[in-house]
């Protein structure tokens, strides 16, 4: 009969366990959480030292009799829940809801689910961190408090059941704000200018790019000043000034983190944030490989550490020179700058076993398993190897006064390169005719290439930036990336078309009413301060009620602001003049889960609806008719004709009453200028206020 018994938090992992430890250990499940606050109301007690009101999560009765009942015959009881705040306080929650005998209760946790890690995790047993059980606390209240507070706001404001977060809130300000700067953003022209050289001997010609003149670097800004320029060069003499030969060494990636992880699978794999944590779960979890039985193939998935144990190094050192050379193994490894923000709790994501290669495991997982496997993989590998170096070639060409450039490079040796590359490593390495160029070299000048090019505005956020963003804002931890973008996506805030992120119509308003009545909360150096208080408080130098009582005052004065500014700024449902063809009422503006529709003020008697096309009082350039507001599938504005389809016209920005008077073409709004629609003419003005017009 089993003396000891081992609880974890998912069903995945019982069978792997119950194998590496034998007959005498019951391993059960507590799939998650098993205690958290009431749905019903804040559940946290305000008045009496903001104590939280704990209960049972409804439907986890049934497995917390059965956890009880072996508890009870157990002489020993080791919780074995996941190894970070979280799964600390889970344990925490498992010794309260089973009513634990402190002295048979044990924490144990390991960061890979392989044999001797399970075995060792028993060797080391330790009791609860009540300081990572704190900051989580903390953080789930913390959160608790700002939902609870401002959701009943936003539904009074917006009228429909909408919700507010911590994290959630400030990551849809940053996405608000660029998309702000990127439709006021205005293209500035530049040009390019490359001249093809005929040397002597070689078919293929020589493209130098122009760099400037004797006297620095110069930036082409129009067609004018392109024509200036090749009409006095292009009788010139064309002279090798400079060959610089040198070298160039390229350091091996560090092993993944959560954020990295989540980044690269997203670039590399298109795989969503959500995809790739749960991906990675199943990983950790355990595989049933052929042969061998269920093993854990990756580390622990939620680290913000670029640590390596000593024995994976050891190992990864001896499977790197079994396999590529001595030579190719990393003599000094890459080290991340300082970051105070890191915990430092555990490794970073590496397979268990380094020896486990993704092809001699690929017939066990799933084509998408098997592609993030191979990625982690590969990382980790790269991170324990040399550095590549590039041999690099410059050369220096001079036509009068005025200079070109030509660059190439070549692997000397690939290192980490011939496990790990990634886009940019690909690409070519300029000019292959390098090596035969030396400052005697006869150039002939063949043909000038120019092209016209114009600034781009800042990039939307795809998922894999916005987390980039988060984690260098220090908003958010390796745990909260991939559920905030989660959350923001599914209550249509944002809305993600081809990579990019986008704000919908509802996440607007969503975000003026948080930066108006609470600029803290979306405040992100705020965030990012309340982020380090909880690593405070899971450090021990910080009380968790100390945090959570200097944070809900504030908060509750803020609320009460807002409540009274709302009673000001009630307003009637907008009466249209769209007459309700069922029953021939005028139709009013109604906001929804996608924003705005129309609706018969008639409901619940008639329950007629339409699509909400707002008129801008601009007239189509294309037919004469009526601009309107509209949105894509996913929820993103547009403006397009009322006559469509037959009529085409669309602009993501809102376009202008004001003719351009230099070409005479509409005009676009961005920010506070005008600009013509038309790239080419280039014209800008200020945009007069209202009551300038």
């Amino acid at each position: 009969m089993a003396k000891y018994l081992v609880i974890v938090e998912s069903p995945a992992k019982v069978k792997t366990i119950k194998k590496f430890l034998g007959k005498n250990y019951e391993v059960m499940a507590s799939n998650g959480h098993v205690r958290d606050l009431p749905k019903s109301q804040l559940g946290i007690d305000v008045e009496h030292d903001y104590e939280p009101k704990y209960i049972t999560i409804r439907g986890k009765g049934d497995i917390l009799a059965k956890l009880r009942k072996e508890a009870k015959k157990a002489d020993k009881v080791y919780l074995a829940t996941d190894p970070d705040r979280e799964g600390e306080a889970i344990s925490w929650h498992l010794s309260k809801a089973l009513k634990l005998d402190e002295t048979k209760m044990y924490r144990i946790s390991f960061n890979e689910i392989t044999q001797s890690a399970v075995k060792a995790s028993l060797k080391q047993a330790r009791d609860i961190d009540q300081d990572l059980v704190d900051a989580q606390q903390a953080r789930r209240i913390l959160d608790r408090m700002v939902g609870y507070r401002i959701s009943p706001l936003l539904w009074a404001k917006v009228k429909r059941g909408l919700s507010a977060g911590r994290v959630q809130s400030v990551a849809l300000r940053i996405i608000c704000d660029r998309e702000e700067e990127i439709n006021a953003f205005i293209p500035e022209e530049y040009w390019s200018l490359d001249v093809m050289l005929g040397i002597k001997g070689e078919k293929k010609p020589l493209i130098a790019k122009f760099t400037g003149d004797v006297n620095g670097k110069i930036v082409i800004s129009s067609k004018e000043q392109m024509d200036e320029i090749t009409a006095k060069i292009e009788k010139a003499e064309y002279k090798v000034l400079e060959v610089k030969k040198g070298e160039r060494v390229k350091k091996a990636p560090l092993p993944f983190i959560t954020s990295t992880l989540q980044q690269e699978a997203s670039k590399v794999l298109n795989f969503s944030t959500q995809k790739t944590m749960r991906l990675a779960q199943q990983l950790y979890e355990g595989i049933d490989l052929k042969g061998i039985g269920t093993v854990g193939l990756i580390t622990y998935l939620r680290t913000d550490s670029v640590r390596i144990s000593e024995e994976a190094d050891a190992a990864a050192h001896q499977f790197i020179t079994d396999t590529y050379g001595e030579a190719y193994v990393a003599k000094k490894v890459t080290e991340k700058k300082g970051n105070t923000k890191i915990q430092d709790a555990h490794e970073a994501i590496r397979p268990s076993d380094i020896t486990r290669t993704p092809q001699s495991v690929k017939e066990s997982l799933s084509r998408d398993q098997f592609r993030l496997y191979q990625l982690i993989w590969n990382r980790f590998t790269a991170s324990r190897m040399k550095e590549a170096v590039y041999e690099t070639t410059s050369v220096k060409i001079g036509a009068d006064d005025y200079r070109f450039s030509v660059s190439a490079s070549k692997i000397a040796f690939d290192g980490f390169m011939s496990v790990y590359t990634n886009d940019e490593d690909e690409k070519a390495h300029g000019n292959v005719l390098l090596k035969s160029i030396d400052e005697d070299t006869g150039l002939k000048f063949e043909e000038f290439e120019a092209k016209q090019h114009f600034t781009q505005p800042p990039a939307h956020y795809t998922e894999a930036s916005l987390v980039k963003a988060l984690e260098e804002l220090g908003i958010g931890r390796p745990s909260t990336y991939s559920p905030t973008i989660t959350t923001i996506l599914a209550r249509r805030y944002i809305v993600k078309e081809n990579k990019n992120l986008y704000v919908t119509e509802l996440g607007e308003v969503v975000n003026s009413i948080m930066k108006h009545s609470f600029p803290s909360i979306v405040d992100e150096h705020f965030t990012a301060n309340l982020e380090s208080l909880l690593d405070g408080v899971e450090e021990g130098k910080v009380g968790w009620k100390t945090v959570v009582s200097n944070f809900y005052p504030d908060l509750e004065q803020a609320v009460e602001v807002a409540e009274k500014e709302l009673e000001k700024v009630q307003i009637a449902d907008e009466v249209t003049d769209v007459i309700c063809e069922e029953c021939g009422r005028n139709m009013v503006v109604k906001y929804g889960p996608h924003g705005k529709f129309l609706a018969c003020p008639g409901f619940p008697d008639c329950r007629n609806t339409k699509p909400y096309l707002e008129k801008i009082g601009v007239s189509c350039p294309k037919c004469g008719k009526e601009i309107v507001l509209k949105k894509t599938k996913k929820g993103r504005k547009y403006y397009g004709c009322e006559n469509n389809p037959e009529c085409d016209f669309m602009s993501w920005q809102r376009p202008s009453t004001r003719k351009c008077p230099k070409c005479g073409g509409y005009m676009l709004e961005k920010g506070n200028k005008l600009v013509c629609a038309d790239n080419q003419c280039g014209y800008v003005e200020e945009k007069k206020s209202k009551k300038g017009e």
